[in-house]
């Protein structure tokens, strides 16, 4: 069965690393592994970032226009070479679907959406317009699939909901951490890192938002520590790299001389794994996160994570087994829940381990698959 997949926020080649960037990829890569042959429909990009009710207006006729001509397109093809399934990766009010239910019921099939957030709050505001379209997307949908399971809640009740735990290929991660020791070693040569101390990590694009706030949590959670022998490796950029330079600026220097917050920059995909296998927990705040690809592929890594206990992150790390969640925006529980880790070396490997079953059990690229295709049968298209 071909399918027809599709990003409405950013296409999985986008150029910007991403977690939605790497979902979306990680998506279609289980949709061939359910047996599907996967047709990118389109890297037409809707979203509005800044509440343009005008902008939006354009978008839905640029929108419908591009829906027109796919339909056209897939409507002149052979009956046997035409899609049997619309799929739509993550639409909300910033960035709906233009496309997906036109063509959907143009060729009359099928109509999934993954990740479909609904806000009731946005209704009659400045994202009015891709409000109602969301709203109407999911309530066409055949079925919704849910990664988090908050986004569950301000559906419509008659939304057929299925729930996707999100995962990843543990391959990689795996690899890396059985030869931490290795990883260990290259990575503290090439940041001037001391080996003998806890190497904290934290992976996340620098942004303003949510994004700042938690990095600016961070730093303020560091700073309660008492013991400084930590040592933070920062793996990420953005446009608020100066504000989140500044936001660790107190902390850079540690007692005795020598550095202890390190920015590494931007990383590419395929060297996270040994790059996290060489630290010894993640830290992330997660302030309003959906549910924080970093958090997944440190555990798959084989490292503890300490995080924030917000949106869909509960259902990532299991607190007390594969790290500690605190209240979120509680700087004073983040930190004491790192001091907790850092002064237990013999606790962190107990939850890597733990860590490291969890996503092979509940987060894999081939147990996606195997619910992917399980909806699919349901719907008649496997």
């Amino acid at each position: 069965m071909r399918i027809a997949f599709y990003a409405p926020m950013k296409p999985p080649g986008h150029p910007q690393p991403s977690g939605d960037r790497r979902m979306a990829n990680l998506l279609m890569q289980a949709l061939g592994l359910a047996g599907q042959e996967v047709e990118l429909a389109s890297r037409f990009s809707s979203r509005d970032g800044v509440g343009d009710p005008e902008r939006q207006a354009r978008l839905a006729q640029v929108g419908a226009g591009m829906a027109d001509r796919i339909l056209r397109r897939f409507r002149a093809r052979p009956a046997a070479e035409r899609p049997g399934c619309w799929f739509t990766y993550h639409l909300y009010y910033k960035a709906p679907d233009w496309l997906g239910p036109a063509v959907s019921r143009g060729l009359d099939i099928p109509y999934l959406v993954a990740e479909a957030s609904v806000a009731p709050k946005r209704a009659g505001g400045p994202w009015d317009l891709g409000h109602r379209a969301t709203l109407a997307a999911v309530e066409r949908a055949s079925a919704v699939i849910t990664l988090n399971p908050d986004d569950a809640g301000c559906l419509p009740e008659t939304c057929p909901v299925r729930l996707i735990p999100p995962f990843l290929d543990p391959a990689p991660g795996r690899a890396a951490a059985g030869a931490r020791d290795r990883h260990r070693a290259t990575l503290c040569q090439g940041f001037a890192l001391n080996p003998g101390r806890p190497v904290i990590a934290a992976v996340a694009m620098m942004r303003q938002g949510d994004k700042l706030a938690s990095y600016r949590l961070l730093a303020e959670a560091l700073a309660r520590l008492p013991d400084p022998a930590w040592q933070l490796l920062i793996v990420g950029d953005g446009p608020a790299r100066g504000d989140v330079e500044q936001a660790f600026s107190s902390l850079v220097e540690k007692a005795g001389g020598g550095r202890r917050v390190h920015f590494a920059g931007a990383v590419d995909e395929p060297e996270l794994p040994a790059m996290l296998a060489g630290c010894d927990l993640l830290a992330w705040p997660a302030i309003n996160e959906a549910y924080g690809m970093a958090l997944l592929e440190a555990q798959a890594a084989g490292l503890p994570v300490v995080a924030g206990r917000s949106g869909g992150v509960p259902a990532l790390v299991e607190s007390g087994e594969t790290g500690l969640l605190s209240e979120p925006g509680n700087a004073a529980a983040f930190a004491a829940n790192l001091a907790h880790l850092l002064s237990d070396p013999e606790r962190r490997e107990r939850m890597g381990r733990a860590a490291l079953a969890k996503v092979a059990r509940e987060h894999s690229l081939e147990q996606a698959a195997v619910s992917l295709k399980r909806i699919l049968e349901t719907l008649g298209v496997a």
